[in-house]
């Protein structure tokens, strides 16, 4: 059976399964929910543990021994297996059928996988595993969501910031600072929790403890662009350049996200429906629910004279030609000098309706020290 993380306590409340999958791929979750079915194990009674891990040397037939066998001292054992690549192989797949097929009151088996694509889902030995057992599935907590969960994170620590626009101004501050590390938020809040008593906390509180532990996502760039969200993008691009990201991955997010606007723009000139288009590039998730405000806000022409910047750009960074011109393009359609401004430059074409000077100037703000 498949289970929300929001329901696993309830679900701990009634009694243990005897088989549990937890995947995903954010690691703090992964292990809150883990450590949850651990301390309920141990309060079953569940006292004897063994880990084993999966590598390429693993030896499948020392887990069904341990799963099938009883502790010396007639203890319930808690049987982990950890499975980092989230590719148990044909050997190990069907261990892990022959497993989810015992029947052993006295042994209860948790699985840690990586986040699984749905082809995996669909494998005889996921399915075997997750039929009689409970398969957790940890979903990342997207940009739009951190908000809401760090002000849960702290309402759990009897914290909560003040009502109205100066608690979401506080919210999202800390939002914009902890984005892509999850690990880093719950420790910042952790932090509030030690240095001010429970309560409300201030603006200038949060500001003053909290650091700018952000790590910035290039493919989550896309969400920034078609929200128009040039503050966040500044923000994500300065910090991917910061951390040494590839120039040539940055571009080639930001290229693809062009092309499948363009080939949508002249998909919707022709009279396709939205959604038929939605489907045939592929277009989902938070993404989905982007693409047609962007696509009204961005023109045709403007997304074909992106894709010429581009293909400057490219040139530039493999080091094959030079740019000319201050930040915001030269008048002559040369990039910029530094290929990081010629990319801020080609994502503000989707993220702002107006000019590059007038995104810019939007930006500048946002690129000040906090």
């Amino acid at each position: 059976m498949q289970l929300r993380l929001d329901a696993l306590d309830a679900h701990l409340a009634k009694g243990l399964k005897g088989l549990y999958v937890v995947y995903g791929d954010e690691h703090l979750l992964v292990q809150e929910a883990s450590d949850k079915i651990r301390a309920s194990a141990r309060a079953q009674g569940f006292t004897d543990r063994s880990v084993f891990v999966v590598d390429r040397y693993f030896d499948w037939s020392s887990l069904l021994g341990a799963s099938q066998s009883m502790s010396l001292f007639g203890d319930r054992q808690l049987v982990e297996l950890r499975i980092p690549t989230g590719k148990p192989g044909k050997e190990g797949g069907e261990a892990l059928k022959t497993l989810a097929a015992a029947d052993n009151p006295d042994v209860l088996t948790l699985i840690t996988l990586p986040r699984l694509d749905a082809a995996t889902q669909k494998s005889a030995w996921f399915t075997a595993l997750s039929g009689p057992g409970v398969a957790l599935k940890i979903d990342p907590v997207e940009r739009a969501q951190l908000p809401m969960w760090i002000g849960q994170r702290l309402s759990a620590q009897n914290q909560r910031v003040a009502p109205g626009e100066d608690g979401r101004r506080a919210l999202v501050f800390i939002a914009e600072r902890v984005e892509g590390n999850l690990l880093a938020a719950h420790q910042e809040i952790q932090k509030l929790g030690l240095l001010y008593p429970t309560g409300v906390l201030t603006f200038e509180q949060i500001h003053d403890a909290v650091l700018n532990v952000a790590r910035y996502d290039v493919f989550k760039l896309n969400e920034a662009m078609l929200t128009g969200d040039v503050g966040r993008l500044t923000r994500m691009l300065d910090g991917l350049k910061g951390e040494g990201e590839a120039g040539t991955l940055v571009i080639w997010a930001l290229v693809e996200e062009v092309r499948t606007l363009l080939r949508m723009k002249r998909g919707v000139a022709a009279g396709k429906p939205l959604a038929t288009l939605l489907r045939e590039n592929r277009v989902w998730g938070p993404r989905e629910r982007l693409i047609g405000p962007a696509l009204s806000r961005v023109s045709e022409p403007a997304l074909e004279k992106a894709l010429s910047l581009a293909a400057k750009l490219d040139r530039q960074v493999k080091g094959l030609t030079g740019g000319s011109g201050p930040r915001g393009g030269a008048g002559a359609g040369d990039p910029p000098p530094d290929v990081w401004d010629g990319m801020f430059e080609l994502a503000m074409t989707v993220a702002s309706s107006g000019s590059p000077l007038q995104a810019l100037a939007k930006a500048a703000p946002a690129k000040r020290p906090a």
